[in-house]
């Protein structure tokens, strides 16, 4: 049984951020509606606290020598640093506001008792379709040759399962923030879909700090970001999108070893190439560049809409 999310006009049940006793009018009125803080005021404070404690991590992390990710030296041990302490952030700082706000931490998308069960692995199969279908188009117009291996023995398990890692990180953080307690709070002011409108442009935008990125890139990431969204609100908790960010992005670096959002790190399974038009293969930002990455996204949320209908949200 699905995760059934409350109404996004829902009060929480007990609030220290409740609005101070008498009328809400006035100066309380830009601060308080009549159930709590107002929801930009409780996002503005969610993001102090992530920032607060990414710096204070990525303090120790420095202190500690523990490999992080350069502007010219992105590794897998590196980014699994990186995402660690971006996913640690953003689940404190959730659970602080969780607690303020009167409000359950799965009420922000991760209920425990979907973990890792159906949907996380129908998202799983859904994203390695989705980078194949991407990839084996580009080839299908010769842009893409697979090459030889790079890989063999140990050492191709140990990247397999490394990247594994990495990519179940960057699903479960890139999600829960733009998908998860910021969804959840910016919705319950202006709106579920004017909410993933913006966060969506937002994801899209900071994927735009990857050096080998560019405009179309973050024209696709945008809408994949739209994507996510449409199963969040389909399915009623974020383990699917996690499952199906997780494998798209893993199918993309190390198995089918091409730039990810302009990004090639080293330990991927090919020597592969893209040749073409940047049209065609994305250029240096790599499939999500490309025109086909449009197409299977189109034909993705088409597909999805029917084999996930649309359920009461009252």
């Amino acid at each position: 049984m699905a995760f059934e999310p409350k109404p996004e006009n829902a009060a929480p049940a007990r609030s220290l951020l409740a609005p101070p006793a008498g009328a809400i009018d006035g100066v309380r009125a830009i601060f308080w509606n009549e159930h709590e803080l107002r929801a930009g005021w409780r996002l503005a404070i969610y993001l102090v606290f992530f920032f607060t404690f990414g710096a204070a991590e990525s303090f120790v992390a420095v202190l500690l020598r523990l490999p992080i990710v350069t502007a010219t030296n992105t590794t897998a041990s590196g980014l699994l640093v990186q995402e660690v302490i971006l996913l640690s952030a953003a689940f404190a700082a959730a659970a602080i506001l969780g607690v303020l706000e009167g409000r359950a931490f799965a009420d922000y998308g991760l209920p425990h008792a979907a973990a890792f069960v159906a949907r996380f692995w129908q998202g799983i199969v859904w994203g390695l379709v989705m980078i194949s279908g991407m990839i084996f188009l580009i080839r299908l117009l010769g842009g893409f040759s697979f090459g030889e291996l790079a890989l063999r023995g140990p050492a191709l398990w140990g990247y397999a399962v490394l990247w594994g890692f990495v990519f179940l990180c960057v699903g479960f953080f890139e999600e829960f923030f733009f998908r998860g307690y910021t969804q959840f709070t910016l919705a319950s002011g202006i709106g579920f879909w004017p909410a993933a409108t913006m966060l969506s442009a937002a994801f899209g935008a900071i994927h735009l700090r990857n050096g080998g990125e560019g405009p179309v890139g973050a024209l696709s990431v945008f809408v994949v970001g739209m994507f996510f969204c449409l199963t969040l609100r389909r399915t009623g908790n974020l383990w699917f999108a996690v499952g199906l960010h997780a494998s798209f992005d893993w199918g993309e670096t190390f198995l089918f070893s091409v730039p990810n959002s302009g990004v090639v790190a080293p330990g991927h399974l090919l020597n592969s190439s893209f040749h073409g038009s940047v049209w065609l293969t994305g250029g240096s930002v790599g499939p999500e560049g490309s025109v086909m990455a449009f197409v299977v996204v189109a034909l993705a949320a088409a597909i999805f809409s029917r084999v996930f209908p649309a359920r009461d949200q009252s």
